[in-house]
């Protein structure tokens, strides 16, 4: 979608140049800009409403300017990045859990948010489509009133059922429309929201536009959709499209050229300048925690992802900017104090630098301490370059903010895992692919005018050497990824996973009896596969299951920096073997461990524990069990608890118990998180014996550790 894109917007701008787009950049006046700001804040303001609104549908009450702070960060992402539903569903899990939500209200809060975005959005375009007519030239001119028809239809048909009192009920689930004045305020919210929007780059668009406010909401609501739809970071590149179409600027390069300009001052405005607010709030939250030495678990799992985007993003300006033109009179400032030589290897290695910060985004996403090395040192270099091929201060400011703001977050890429073992899913690849396609869009755009040919690859100068440096570093980045690729493709193999020898069972042994939950002594069974950490600090074991990698338990081991590196571990393993990770009957303390990862909590049944230092049998509610204890003392039974030693002469008669019940109850060994009679499993653990005489009766085996 982002090739059809580029291409379509190549189309539409032909005879545009690069200087044009930047001239009105630079000429729009202070007055639009301020006006545009203020529109987007108060826009911003009426995004937090939806979460407002949404937790007194669930019946949740948190501090306004905390929701206020959760909605900004949320949409500020999410707008920048796309895929809205994704991205600030996953920034309102993390905020809303820490904040006392449990998995399924934040469910059901994202929902409410989501339905309001898009009930607003059908909202607005239908009822704007009614009214307005559309240009002869788009395609869906000739259908607007059906189409008009039908986007009115559906928040009208929401707001209505409001009035139905039972659930109604879709296949095997039950769904109870919210109330008319809950539907009402969705829509609405979500309406001005998007009327906003629309403002905001109206006052942005060129004089010579003569269009109205009706014509223009129009155009840019269905432009919004098209973004949408394409599920295009942003919709970059396709909102361009439609909204040249709209106004039918093919044919005039002035109106075009005025056109993408205003899109560009949106984008910075409504998007960046957002964006890098949001930056800003949680550096600050960042700084005030390193003073108090605290670290909310919430917050230290936020911000490696958000470092990660950020990175991510510098990648993206070091290569937008080695496609462009520089400035002429900052390349006469530079012809004056450099030598040409300066100026050429600092133009290719910023490019080279913001190819490999686009691969490092993913490392610092990991919370690899390489990449927090070699990202806080290109920063620098990429700053340092930035002023050297064409006094770029705007995007070195931006690379050495971000390297300070880095510098204090060692802590938090704690995992000793080599660069070249990172796993690139594929939206890494395609996020990757997308920005140098652009990058490589942006080449052909702004020297559209420049005639190939061979010697461009040779030719060096301050003059009209612009077009062949952008070739060259779009080529050396190009080599810069590919390089990159290729070492991760030849590095070794993960082992063959087999069950554990006995030598491995010898090596958890130490562990489990030290570990503060017995459940570690279901590794002895054997049928799981052991992954220790180095060291053998910790281990974790699991089973596969068709695509389904399942742990039993949390990993085992006292050193929590162990635990978490094997946690990730497991992850890049399933990653890299097409496999998903699931993690079974964890316990509430570990829980930051699997939310650190990206991990769903689902609860799954419940587990009774009883505290048996406070145990007795006295009091009302134990007069059962007080009957059962004394009728089995008359009948002549006894307990007694033999250490694992004493296991193995037992042996052949608990092996007759076992078989015995399970053809009583007409089942098999299940294994797994329930144990199976296996000798080399019962001999390492104490055994109680329930005797009635000298005839043995039942048993069963104990976890025992130092401590439990």
């Amino acid at each position: 979608m982002l090739c059809l894109a580029l291409w379509a917007l190549h189309l539409l701008a032909r005879h545009v140049t690069y200087h044009e787009i930047r001239h009105y950049v630079e000429g729009v006046s202070r007055q639009r800009l301020v006006l545009a700001i203020a529109l987007t804040t108060l826009g911003f303001g009426v995004m937090s409403l939806y979460d407002r609104f949404g937790l007194a549908a669930i019946g949740k009450s948190l501090p306004w300017r905390r929701v206020t702070l959760i909605s900004f960060i949320s949409y500020a992402f999410s707008n920048a990045v796309g895929m809205s539903l994704l991205v600030s569903g996953s920034i309102r899990y993390r905020f809303y859990l820490q904040n006392g939500l449990s998995t399924t209200e934040i469910a059901k809060l994202v929902l409410y948010c989501t339905l309001s975005f898009w009930l607003g959005l059908l909202a607005l375009t239908g009822v704007t489509l009614l009214i307005v007519p559309l240009p002869s030239g788009l395609p869906m001119s000739d259908w607007r009133i059906t189409i008009a028809s039908v986007m009115t239809a559906i928040p009208l048909a929401w707001i209505l059922g409001g009035f139905i009192r039972h659930p109604l009920t879709l296949w095997r689930w039950q769904v109870r429309l919210p109330k008319p004045m809950t539907a009402v305020r969705q829509v609405a919210v979500g309406a001005l929201d998007w009327w906003l929007a629309a403002a905001v780059m109206y006052v942005l668009m060129p004089d010579r536009l003569n269009a109205g406010f009706g014509h223009f909401l129009a155009i840019f609501v269905i432009a919004q959709i098209a973004g949408l739809i394409s599920h295009v970071p942003g919709g970059l590149g396709v909102f361009e499209a439609v909204m040249l179409a709209g106004f039918g600027a093919s044919g005039n390069e002035h109106l075009a050229a005025s056109i993408l300009g205003s899109l560009a001052m949106f984008r910075i405005v409504y998007y960046l300048m957002p964006l890098c607010a949001a930056t800003v709030l949680v550096l600050q939250r960042e700084t005030h925690n390193l003073r108090r030495h605290l670290w909310p678990p919430w917050f230290s799992g936020l911000l490696p992802p958000f470092f990660a985007g950020l990175t991510l993003v510098s990648g993206a300006v070091l290569l937008f900017s080695g496609a462009t033109k520089a400035l002429p009179d900052r390349m006469a400032i530079l012809r004056s104090v450099l030598p040409l030589s300066v100026l050429e290897v600092s133009h290719l290695l910023a490019s080279v630098i913001g190819m490999l910060l686009l691969i490092l985004a993913r490392g610092l996403q990991r919370r690899l301490d390489a990449a927090y090395w070699v990202t806080l040192i290109l920063l620098v270099a990429g700053a340092v370059f930035s002023l050297l091929k064409g006094i770029d201060y705007e995007e070195a400011i931006f690379l050495g903010v971000l390297a300070l703001a880095l510098m204090p977050a060692h802590r938090l890429f704690y995992r000793r895992a080599s660069l070249f073992s990172t796993h690139f899913s594929p939206g890494w690849i395609v996020a990757i692919l997308a920005v140098f396609g652009c990058a490589a869009w942006l080449v052909f755009f702004s020297y559209k005018h420049v005639e190939y040919s061979n010697s461009l690859w040779w030719e060096f100068s301050f003059h009209q050497g612009g077009a062949p440096r952008a070739l060259r570093a779009l080529v050396a980045a190009a080599a810069a990824g590919l390089l990159f690729a290729l070492a991760s493709l030849i590095r070794p193999q993960d082992p063959r996973r087999a069950p554990p020898s006995g030598a491995e069972l010898e090596r958890a042994w130490p562990l489990i009896r030290r570990y503060r939950s017995a459940q570690g002594h279901l590794a002895l069974m054997g049928d799981k596969h052991l992954l220790f950490a180095p060291g053998d600090r910790a281990f974790l074991m699991y089973d596969i299951e068709g695509r389904s990698w399942v742990s039993l338990g949390d990993p085992v081991g006292e050193d929590d920096d162990a635990r978490r590196e094997l946690v990730w571990s497991f992850m890049e393993q399933c990653e890299r073997a097409g496999g998903w990770p699931v993690f079974y009957q964890v316990s509430p303390a570990d829980l930051d461990l699997y939310l650190e990862i990206g991990l769903t909590l689902l609860k799954i049944g419940e587990e009774a524990r009883v505290p048996l230092a406070a145990f007795n049998l006295d009091g009302k509610s134990k007069k059962t069990l007080r009957g059962t204890l004394n009728r089995l003392g008359r009948e002549g039974l006894r307990l007694e608890v033999v250490p694992a030693s004493a296991v193995t002469p037992l042996l052949p008669r608990l092996e007759a118990i076992s078989d015995a019940w399970l053809a009583a109850k007409r089942t098999r060994e299940k294994r797994f998180s329930l144990g199976a009679f296996d000798p080399r499993y019962l001999v390492r653990t104490s055994m109680a014996l329930v005797w009635q005489g000298e005839r043995l009766l039942a048993f069963a085996n104990l976890f025992l550790t130092e401590t439990k």
